[in-house]
This record gives structure tokens, sequence and C-alpha cells, in this order.
């Protein structure tokens, strides 16, 4: 598996081209469209030269209390990623994924490593429908609702664009958020690692044992 190390920089100036079109709960198999730019799914990891620094995002949690993802998360290996639960393949997908690499931690290694999973369309994923959505995929992953712009701020400063859900000519509800995972180190909490909507269960089952110990995969 080969890393490649880019520039935060350089990602925050193309988070609006990175966008990954979702449809809503009609949409089939296989609708998921790359707008433009995006990883290089040759490559898993992007080493980032110059890490982003944590957002600072208070939120609510599927228990409908407040969560600062800065304090709850702090000198915690964490995996951050924006999505919502209507979608029918990117973000399921990608939760499944790192569910199952996660399995093949030690038990220390699971119980330590945060997975945030913040919605991009939080008009209809309520702290109860997040909860039952990620519990389906693993009961410790954090689910997290709130305003939509502070969330799309947040996402932002990672270089991960969104944009509030619409609707289509079919009736159907699209949201456009970027698909990139980003990994913070629990040593400086600050998010060094990026993988792209490819990244496979075997590239995360890879890296995850250097990336819960704060080391470049």
């Amino acid at each position: 598996m080969r890393t490649t190390r880019v520039a935060a920089a350089a990602l925050l100036a193309a988070a609006a081209l990175t966008l990954t079109a979702c449809g809503g709960e009609s949409a089939k198999p296989g609708s998921v469209t790359q707008i433009a730019g995006g990883q290089d799914n040759a490559k898993a990891a992007t080493v980032l030269d110059r890490p982003f620094n944590k957002p600072e995002l208070v939120l609510t949690d599927t228990t409908g209390k407040p969560w600062n993802l800065r304090e709850q998360t702090k000198g915690k290996p964490t995996l951050i990623y924006f999505g919502y639960t209507h979608c029918p393949d990117v973000c399921p997908l990608t939760m499944s994924n790192i569910a199952v690499a996660k399995k093949a931690l030690p038990k220390a290694d699971q119980d330590n490593l945060r997975v945030v999973f913040v919605t991009t369309d939080p008009e209809r994923d309520t702290p109860e429908s997040l909860d039952a959505w990620l519990k389906a995929q693993d009961p410790s992953f954090i689910g997290l609702t709130g305003d939509f712009a502070a969330i799309q701020a947040g996402a932002r400063t990672l270089g991960i664009g969104i944009e509030a859900a619409t609707k289509d000519a079919n009736g159907d509800v699209v949201s456009m958020h970027g698909a990139q995972v980003i990994a913070f180190s629990p040593k400086t909490d600050e998010g060094y690692v990026l993988y792209g909507e490819g990244t496979t269960v075997d590239d995360y089952t890879k890296d995850l044992p250097k990336l819960v110990k704060g080391e470049t995969p």
C-alpha cells in the first residue's frame, strides 16, 4: 500500500471540487457520482505535510446532549466522517468498512478509538435516527447532528465541502458532501491522514494499528 504526502492547504482549496452527489431513499445502487477532483484510489492513505486542526464543533449526540468534539476526543485516535443516514451507498459502505477493520484491533485499541459520524443532513438525521443507523454499524460509533451552518463550517476547516440537501426533478433528496475520512493523531490531536471513498476494508485494517498509536501508515 502506498501513501502520498500533500499540503492541507491544497485540500482546503479543492474542497468545493470534491463533492459526491448522493441520492435519496429512491436512489438506485451505484447512483453516486464524483463531481470533480478526488482521491487516487490506488493510494489509500494521504499523509498531510501540514495537518489539520480539530474543528471547534459543539453538536448534539445521539442521546440529545451537547458533544464537544475537541474535548471529547482529546488524546484519542479519532476518525471523522461527514455524511448522512439516507445515503444509498458511499456513507454506509465507508462506515461498514471502518467497523469491520476495527474488529481486527486488540480490544484495548478498539475501546480507545473514536469514530465520529457528523451528519450533513441534520433536518432528517435526528439523534434517534442517527443512533439506530450507527448501532447497525458499530454501537461505539459517535453520531452528531445540529445546526447545518456550524457543520458546514467545521467540515470546511478540514477541506471537506458539503452543501445543504436539495430535491432533484424526481423529488429525491440529494446531498452533496465530501467523502473523505480524516484521521486525528492521539499524540497531537491533529488530522494528519486522509482517506478517500475508494478506501477498502483491507486498507483500514492495515492502517488502523498505526493510526491508534499516532504513527504514519
